[in-house]
């Protein structure tokens, strides 16, 4: 069986330390929705973050 994740959105914000408890929140709520969130760290301004939605 095979596994697809498509990106549906991607937006670069303010990096925030409790950013990941938002994301960790929507992971928990929406999954039975077949949607996930993700967040890295920019990799060219550390002070940006990259959150992306996924729908699996």
């Amino acid at each position: 069986m095979e596994s697809k994740i498509e990106v549906l959105s991607t937006v670069n914000v303010k990096y925030n330390a409790d950013l990941y408890k938002v994301v960790d929140a929507l992971n928990r709520t929406l999954k039975h929705n077949n949607l996930m969130f993700g967040l890295a760290l920019d990799k060219e301004d550390p002070e940006k973050a990259v959150f992306t939605i996924y729908k699996t």
